[in-house]
């Protein structure tokens, strides 16, 4: 199977790593829609670099590394920052809905999260899963993502 279309790994790492970006930045206060926005986006852009950095260089430790690797490395990691893109989008039509800076916050909070546990459930659809596993998935990934909720909730308060 492809990795590009078979590994959801990085969706389900960049969703997470998505919403901490969220609950973090709320940590400083209100938080402007467009700062948000451009946080998402850098945030997925450093940690697709960074993993893209750390396998090639796994790959020149071993002594295969040319352009075709380097390629295929950053394509294979590209979900970490499609990840990011849907909390990106729901800040920036936030508007739509007259919400605040708090309003913002979850609403991207929640599609990153909502991502998380969408992708663990494909991966493992994917992966030929029993709809019994395939729920596992999806409940922790759920699990995973209500931690960060209550860090957001734990900080704010």
């Amino acid at each position: 199977m492809d990795k590009v279309r078979g590994d959801y790994a990085g969706a389900v790492y960049g969703s997470l790593l998505a919403a901490s970006v969220v609950v973090g930045a709320g940590t400083l206060g209100s938080f402007p829609r467009l700062q948000l926005i451009a946080l998402l986006l850098g945030t997925g852009v450093v940690f697709w670099a960074a993993h893209v950095f750390a396998h090639l260089f796994g790959a020149r430790m071993a002594g295969r590394l040319s352009w075709r690797v380097i390629r295929r490395t950053a394509r294979e990691e590209r979900p970490i920052i499609e990840a990011a893109v849907p909390p990106a989008l729901a800040a920036a039509i936030s508007p739509l809905f007259g919400l605040g800076p708090h309003g913002i916050a979850w609403m991207a909070l929640l599609v990153a999260l909502a991502g998380q546990v969408g992708w663990a459930t494909v991966a493992a659809k994917r992966a030929g899963a029993s709809r019994r596993l395939m729920a596992v998935a999806g409940v922790i990934n759920l699990f995973l993502g209500l931690l960060i909720v209550l860090l957001k909730v734990a900080i704010q308060h």
